[in-house]
């Protein structure tokens, strides 16, 4: 399930994307399989590099695809790449656990060329402060969240380094309820049988994407959606 859109990316064929903070590939992999891009997914975890590269190999490749999907180990601060190398740059669910999202931001936009789009997403505010409110557990574990962001505070860490606000939407309006019910049992969690429905209910949707719940989501998107996503150009050289 992506959490961000690829048309909104503007990408043509032999298109370049980087996916910061890519986790176990969902959208490496979707750019790669589904839209043909060449797609680039770099992680601090080598454990979810793994899982990312094993996933990559239950997806059929068709023969005339000619791009590439690559994964790799590498710092958001330190990105071991010349300015202006990629086409887009995805950073999903990723600022909300960094040290220094001004840094980050600011590495993303070095990295990608003059006119490309950057995609980032957070948690948005609501649903993360409800988290916050409901298990102290929830801020405080390993790799965990340390900040919640407004929405104008992400929009003005990447206007204020000269990038173009394009367009935001939300997503996930039905993770929220899952997460709300796993902070509410944090102690219990992994033996909740409510927890355990709700979470059968979440793949069975992303397996068989029914009309029930298309028509749910687009109603909570905008109430409780999970996630907040902005889309932003770099500007042309001069």
């Amino acid at each position: 399930m992506q959490t961000i859109r690829f048309d909104d990316l503007e990408l043509e064929a032999g298109s370049s994307v980087l996916d910061m903070g890519c986790g176990e590939g969902r959208h490496t992999i979707g750019l790669f399989v589904d839209q043909r891009i060449n797609a680039f997914g770099f992680d601090l975890s080598i454990k979810d590099l793994n899982i990312a590269r094993e996933r990559l190999k239950d997806f059929p490749i068709e023969e005339d695809n000619n791009s590439s999907c690559l994964f790799g180990v590498a710092n958001i601060v330190r990105l071991p790449f010349l300015e202006g190398t990629y086409d887009a740059v995805i950073c999903s669910e990723v600022l909300e656990h960094v040290d220094s999202p001004k840094e980050s931001i600011k590495e993303l936009i070095r990295v990608l060329k003059p006119g490309g789009i950057l995609a980032l997403s957070v948690p948005r505010f609501f649903p993360e402060w409800v988290c916050w409110r409901l298990s102290k557990g929830y801020q405080e574990m390993p790799g965990g969240h340390v900040r919640i962001f407004k929405h104008n505070t992400l929009k003005k860490l990447a206007t204020s380094e000269g990038m173009s606000y394009m367009s935001f939407h939300w997503a996930h309006g039905l993770h929220s309820p899952y997460w709300w019910l796993q902070c509410l049992f944090w102690t219990s969690r992994e033996n909740s049988f409510l927890i355990k429905q709700y979470h059968k209910f979440l793949v069975w949707d992303l397996m068989k994407k029914p009309l029930l719940t298309r028509v749910l989501e687009f109603i909570l998107q905008p109430l409780i959606g999970k996630s907040v996503v902005m889309y932003f150009r770099k500007p042309l050289n001069d």
